[in-house]
């Protein structure tokens, strides 16, 4: 019996990995008997691709029953590509499982061709659903399986497994080739130790299952060994056993200290040492803030304590880790004005983002129970967004997306973690009304039409730059205008520098053989060149400036340098005007040697700062 696992994810990114449908197959392949009778194929898809491609391609391996892993992003075209399996294969078996079928088995089998749902975590049903397959028989009466019978949804959610050592690794097995993918879904532990009413991550089964450390261990290393570059740890909460944390926070700094890893935390766990812990690894953390009233958190039975909050935070920024919050507008009892409020507080903790979404009423959570209580307005289908609740009336809801929608380009995509609060100062102004200034001037200049994902990186720093001028001219605030414009610049070159790939530094041999004067030679693509009002060194030696007082104390005066990755790091170097303009000159034709002649810069001078730069990879061949 031939079975396909498809997962449709909602576009290319290095997130995208099926790692629900791997564990069904390394489940069910640890079975030798029904590994015998069973072949399970998986088939990876994205939302927007056409419906005939992914039929071609489920149908090319020719399939006894064919399962959709269904989440709210795909539901619809999991609905659409079951049912033209339907129409081509009217005998085939089509299942699905996932978040969606789970919370709403009735509203998923509603006018849809599946035979079955799987509920829950899909391990066991999975295996014993496809072992009463193959032996000719139905799924009816199987725990974790629900279907339609005599004109009713029945079934229910099996327990999860309990003891997580019996659930074999998709990596460690072969069922995931990282090298296939841009990233990897990384699953330490399951489960989730809170009961949050917006959320489903605590529904089924309350408590946190762990994988044992020697699989965390071997796991980690097959990673390393491969190469990959990003790990996304999914667990609900990485940090809620602070011990095991730590533990597996040092083991990433002996054995994958490249890899980049992506954490969930609470704010709460956090302590000292696990802030230099984070800091020591290459890492980003997303907490979820949420807002920073305490009531709103306890009308969704969270528990905050704002000063707790900005007394952790302040752990990360001192041990330098990188982090980001999550807030979300709409949620019961809050306001427009408390958002706003919140999305202060949030800025000024210097979060290296912040992502901001509307409440999504989640079908099974405990809030979607007492919606009509709360008077929550939503979408009743996917993604079942809030529209309107008593505090938040429907043109609050527009005023929150629009000025979510301006700290997603200037703050997040803008990189401005760095100088934000520092250029706010002399303003005068909270971040949410500078932000929603922002917005109603990016409305004249670009269009209402505009958004975050039409924008290049370029696009958003000429914006920034831009919108300063404007905004500070407006205030009388000139002076300040050079050295806030460096700020922004320098940071934009620094974050394009970062991001980008550093090159191979050649051998001393190899430097040694290159006539480097007489070479065509070109300026890295990793390198930025940037001309600047003030000092470089000035500017860097001041850190995060105070506007008017770094203005006092010096003078503008032109300066140059070039901002390039070497290794893990990040360079700035200073460069006299003739270099800069040296190295902004070489096109991979004209000869160094004449363009340093042009520029008065003796060839033994010119000779040996070529050597340098090539040698720190800034220029090549």
């Amino acid at each position: 019996m031939r079975i396909v696992l498809a997962a449709i994810h909602p576009y290319p990114s290095p997130q995208a990995v099926p790692l629900a449908n791997a564990f069904l197959k390394a489940y069910l392949s640890s079975d030798a008997f029904l590994a015998e009778k069973v072949t399970v194929e998986l088939s990876d898809f994205f939302v927007g691709q056409p419906i005939a491609d992914a039929l071609s391609a489920i149908l090319a391996q020719q399939p006894d029953a064919v399962g959709i892993s269904i989440y709210l992003w795909n539901i619809d075209m999991a609905r659409e590509l079951a049912a033209a399996l339907r129409q081509v294969k009217p005998h085939l078996v089509i299942f699905a499982g996932g978040p969606e079928p789970t919370a709403d088995p009735e509203g998923v089998l509603r006018d849809s061709v599946f035979d079955f749902l799987i509920l829950g975590e899909g391990e066991r049903p999975f295996a014993e659903a496809m072992a009463a397959l193959s032996s000719g028989k139905g799924v009816a009466g199987i725990n974790g399986i629900a279907s339609v019978q005599s004109g009713k949804v029945a079934g229910s959610r099996s327990r999860p497994v309990e003891i997580l050592d019996h659930v074999p690794s998709p990596y460690l097995a072969g069922i995931i080739d990282p090298e296939n993918y841009g990233g990897v879904l990384w699953q330490i532990s399951r489960g989730c130790g809170f009961a949050c009413d917006y959320c489903f991550d605590s529904q089924g089964m309350r408590g946190v299952r762990r994988f044992p450390m020697e699989r965390v261990r071997a796991e980690l290393d097959f990673f390393a060994k491969k190469g990959v570059a990003q790990v996304f740890v999914i667990d609900s909460t990485f940090n809620q056993d602070m011990k095991r944390a730590k533990e597996i926070l040092r083991l990433i700094a002996t054995v994958a200290p490249r890899i980049h890893f992506h954490f969930e935390v609470r704010s709460e766990f956090i302590d000292a040492e696990m802030a230099r812990l984070f800091a020591r690894i290459s890492c980003s953390l997303q907490i979820g803030l949420q807002s920073m009233h305490p009531q709103v958190h306890k009308s969704v039975n969270r528990v905050f304590n704002p000063e707790q909050f900005s007394q952790k935070v302040r752990l990360l920024n001192d041990a330098g880790a990188i982090f980001g919050f999550d807030l979300i507008y709409g949620l019961p009892g809050d306001t427009l004005e408390g958002f706003l409020a919140s999305m202060d507080f949030a800025l000024r903790h210097y979060p290296n983002h912040l992502d901001i979404f509307p409440l999504a009423v989640l079908p099974g959570t405990a809030l979607a129970a007492k919606a009509d209580t709360l008077r929550l307005r939503h979408l009743k289908t996917p993604p079942y967004t809030l529209q309107s609740a008593p505090g938040f009336p429907p043109r609050a809801m527009i005023d929150a997306a629009d000025a979510a929608m301006a700290c997603d380009i200037f703050y997040s995509r803008g990189k401005a973690v760095a100088w934000f609060n520092s250029l706010l100062a002399p303003l005068k102004r909270s971040p949410s009304s500078f932000l929603i200034a922002f917005r109603r001037w990016l409305n004249g200049a670009k269009g209402e039409s505009v958004t975050e994902s039409g924008l290049s990186d370029q696009d958003i720093h000429r914006l920034q730059r831009a919108f300063i001028v404007h905004i500070y001219a407006g205030k009388h605030l000139l002076k300040l205008l050079p050295a806030a414009l460096d700020q922004i610049d320098y940071h934009f070159y620094y974050a394009a520098a970062l991001l980008a790939v550093a090159p191979k530094l050649p051998s001393r041999r190899d430097l040694e053989r290159l006539n480097l004067l007489d070479e065509p030679l070109i300026l890295s693509a990793s390198a930025r060149l940037a001309k600047f009002n003030y000092d470089i060194s000035d500017l860097l030696d001041a850190g995060e400036i105070d506007l008017k007082s770094f203005t006092g104390h010096f003078r503008p005066r032109d300066s140059y340098a070039v901002i390039y990755p070497r290794g893990n790091e990040v360079f700035t170097e200073s460069l006299d005007e003739s270099f800069f303009i040296l190295l902004g000159s070489l096109d991979g034709v004209s000869s160094p040697r004449r363009i340093a002649s042009t520029l008065h810069i003796p060839p033994e001078e010119a000779g040996s700062l070529l050597k340098y730069f090539a040698a720190e990879g800034i220029i090549h061949r």
